[in-house]
């Protein structure tokens, strides 16, 4: 039997609720026959004018800031792509062909942004719901002998009361807020890599999950060595906040001197392992490392626990770089040197390095994200580093974030 074709626009025409959809610019791009029906509008009077021009602020009333409020949280949805709730507010619409004369409304308004493939906000519907006759309808009880006990007082009860909410949840963005744009930039500090900049060839992403802080444990770095060679690297210490970053910048500092010292990468790797060891919350740290010696078009990697490098191939075959992988870092407490291997590399192939944020799923087996992976790179390896690596977050859905952190290297040989 097959499935009946939906009529969405009539759907939407239909729908009980007040909608208009909006532009990224908030332009009233539809509206459905609720919303026409509770402001005595009609789809010419709406469509294709900015919403505020529609329902200006009244200026004979300072106390009603819907407009205020209304534009705070569509702009909200624009930065953040999520959807935002409002408290019931207060509106004074200009009543239908009545200029200069306002009608308060109360409204439960919704705004929900609609992405585009690019993972930009495309339209928002908002969507509200009319609360102002069961508000005007219902007074107020168990005060005796308080005048406010009628329509007025209700009004105004509950119009303190979803103010008072109201600051008090601007106040709560507003401290989150502080705290992602502190520890964005602590964050930039830490993975600051001064030689990176000399190197077109190569390019760095780092998302962290999409309900931190924005500061985690997971690193990248790129440094420059003699002889015409280059190392790349990149991390994750176990956890996340504050505790886990400042770990990952210690770990990161002694990789990165480590390599300057010593550039072959088992030993290096060592190094660090060692280092680990001496702080209980950097054991369990994973790491993958590789040199680049551009004179010999040869890599020599080594891995502390963590996922293989990928080495693509612009024919379209790819191999994971995976022998010489030894336990994660602070593991091991032998005198075993830590393994590395070397594999040759021609002109225009192209290595990856990643954090397992980029291919573990729940519920999945990881060699699925290791092939999702593989096929990712094979399929657009012609494109440059800095296209290649969108490409990658976008094939692997986590363009806009995933639920744990990523850090990317795409190094074009």
């Amino acid at each position: 039997m097959s499935t009946p074709r939906i009529d969405y626009p009539a759907l939407f025409a239909a729908t009980p609720s007040p909608y208009l959809v909006l532009s990224p610019d908030l332009v009233i791009v539809e509206v459905n026959d609720a919303y026409l029906q509770v402001t005595g509008r009609t789809r010419d009077e709406l469509v294709g004018r900015r919403l505020f021009e529609v329902h200006p602020d009244n200026p004979d009333d300072p106390t009603a800031d819907g407009v205020h409020n209304l534009t705070a949280s569509l702009e909200r949805v624009l930065r953040s792509k999520q959807p935002d709730t409002m408290a019931v507010q207060r509106y004074d619409l200009v009543a239908a062909g009545r200029p200069g004369v306002f009608q308060t409304r109360w409204w439960s308004p919704v705004n929900t942004p609609v992405l585009g493939p690019d993972g930009e906000v495309r339209w928002i519907i908002h969507r509200v719901e009319d609360l102002t006759e069961y508000m005007l309808s219902r007074p107020l009880r168990g005060v005796p002998g308080d005048a406010r006990g009628d329509q007025e007082g209700i009004e105004l009860e509950l119009f303190t009361r979803a103010q008072d909410l109201m600051l008090v949840n601007e106040e709560l963005r507003d401290a989150r807020d502080w705290e992602r744009l502190t520890a964005l930039t602590l964050q930039k500090a830490m993975l600051h890599a001064p030689d990176l900049a000399g190197h077109g060839e190569i390019a760095v992403r780092y998302m962290p999950a999409t309900r931190s802080l924005n500061i985690c444990g997971d690193w990248y770095d790129v440094v420059d060595l003699p002889d015409d060679k280059f190392t790349v690297a990149v991390g994750d210490v176990v956890g996340h906040g504050l505790e886990a970053a400042a770990v990952m910048g210690m770990l990161r500092s002694a990789l990165s001197a480590a390599v300057r010292a010593i550039p072959e990468p088992g030993k290096a790797m060592d190094v660090l392992s060692g280092y680990a060891r001496t702080f209980e919350s950097a054991l369990a740290t994973t790491a993958a490392k590789a040199v680049v010696d551009r004179r010999n078009h040869r890599i020599t990697y080594t891995s502390a626990g963590h996922l293989p490098p990928v080495l693509s191939r612009p024919d379209g075959t790819a191999e994971l770089l995976d022998k010489a992988t030894d336990p994660p870092l602070g593991v091991l407490t032998d005198q075993t040197p830590r393994p590395q291997a070397t594999v040759s590399y021609a002109p225009g192939d192209t290595l990856v390095l990643y954090t397992d944020g980029l291919v573990e799923r729940r519920g999945e087996d990881i060699d699925t994200g290791l092939l999702r992976l593989t096929e990712a790179v094979t399929q657009h390896a012609r494109l440059g580093p800095e296209d290649l690596a969108d490409t990658l977050l976008a094939r692997l859905g986590v363009a806009d974030g995933g639920p744990d952190d990523i850090a990317l290297i795409v190094v074009r040989l």
